[in-house]
């Protein structure tokens, strides 16, 4: 051990105190992963349904009325051409969104859109209102998936565009009896409504789970909170009468005679019970250090009591548990209390390690016996004395 020198100022060298840090909670918080985890899953699930639903449509219904008609549409190979090319970009589509990603709906829509126009041209007048032109009933479905997760609008818009085509389809093969627009209309009708019904009621759906997820957890978040409160009152009332029975014993042997004020030890024994008092307080204090600010409580009441100290710092602290502190300070808050002529406090800190230090001269009375010689638990403890000085030292690692 080496001994430190008194230090050459009489005044005191506390550091700056540090700003509480303000915390101001308004509302519940939510926690956005939970809600998100929860969101997702109800999202994938509706994902599936729209592609199992689209693809099966596209095989089951358009292919087998595809390959009847076969030669009698006015252009059959472009009716397959198209047939091949809404396939693949479900498919791929399909991929993607099992996948987690959105597609590129932009250039998907256009690619239906070309697609759409194409066929209904190339059905020809006979085919027009049969399963052959598959664009009917079965594009809307595509659309669906190349705009999932966008808003309904941009499917309403993809929609109006597809009933604008069949329109014009419909007057240029002739087909303007009343007969045959009130057979457009129903198409336009009965092909729209239930793809915009999927794809709002899957964007309802995430959203309702997302927030019955997010309120969830802000109530598991408010009971662990609560929980934690209250056991940390708990613990906090246990210390309490701990501390305030050895204030309770001085102040009562002060009050029936049997201590006298004058006697060092009576003094030692109050200011240290204050000290303890004093840094319990500390504890529950919101700030950026709180080891340092337990050790600055302690070092205040030293100071008032008339003993220049000073405090030094090196480092910054790492997030400690209340036992971890307490077991560092108290330590140097009991030999404090008996200090005399000056003191030297020390806190040494790194990510694993924190040394905490105190110097004193030599006096007499006894060595504080607040921890066992050489530690106890996560923290150790250390007290030497050479005649000239005495040095205090809590000492904890990071298992």
């Amino acid at each position: 051990m080496t001994a430190e020198s008194p230090p050459s100022t009489t005044g005191t060298a506390l550091l700056p105190r540090p700003r509480l840090a303000t915390s101001v909670r308004s509302g519940v918080a939510v926690a956005p992963p939970q809600a998100r985890a929860v969101a997702d899953a109800s999202d994938r699930g509706a994902r599936l349904v729209a592609v199992v639903i689209a693809l099966a449509w596209h095989l089951v219904i358009g292919l087998p009325a595809v390959l009847e008609a076969g030669p009698g549409m006015a252009a059959p190979a472009v009716v397959a051409v198209g047939w091949l090319v809404t396939a693949f970009v479900g498919a791929a589509t399909g991929v993607r969104l099992l996948r987690g990603r959105l597609p590129p709906a932009r250039r998907l829509a256009v690619v239906l859109l070309v697609v759409d126009a194409a066929v209904f041209a190339a059905a020809g007048e006979r085919f027009l209102f049969t399963s052959a032109n598959w664009v009917w009933g079965g594009l809307a479905w595509f659309f669906l998936l190349a705009l999932w997760q966008r808003p309904v609008r941009w499917l309403l818009a993809l929609l109006a565009a597809h009933a604008t085509i069949a329109l014009v389809a419909v007057v240029l093969h002739g087909a303007t009896a009343p007969a045959d627009l009130s057979r457009y209309a129903m198409y336009v009708y009965g092909t729209s409504t239930l793809p915009v019904a999927v794809f709002a009621g899957a964007a309802a759906l995430t959203a309702l789970a997302r927030d019955r997820a997010g309120a969830a957890a802000a109530t598991l978040a408010v009971t662990a909170e609560r929980e934690a409160a209250e056991r940390a009152q708990g613990e906090r009332q246990a210390r309490l009468a701990l501390v305030s029975g050895t204030a309770e014993e001085v102040l009562a042997a002060l009050a029936a005679g049997d201590a006298d004020p004058a006697d060092p030890a009576v003094r030692r024994r109050a200011v240290l019970a204050a000290a303890r008092l004093r840094r319990l307080i500390a504890e529950s204090d919101d700030v950026p250090d709180p080891l340092l600010h337990e050790l600055r409580a302690a070092a205040d009441l030293a100071e008032r009591n008339g003993l220049p100290i000073d405090l030094v710092a090196v480092g910054t602290p790492p997030e400690l548990p209340v036992d971890v502190r307490r077991g560092l300070a108290d330590p140097l808050t009991a030999a404090l209390a008996g200090a005399h002529g000056w003191a030297r406090l020390t806190v040494v800190a790194g990510p694993d390690e924190v040394v905490v230090s105190l110097v004193t001269p030599e006096h007499d009375g006894p060595d504080d016996p607040v921890a066992p010689p050489g530690g106890a638990g996560p923290v150790e403890h250390l007290h030497e004395r050479d005649g000239e000085i005495r040095w205090t030292q809590t000492r904890w690692r990071r298992t």
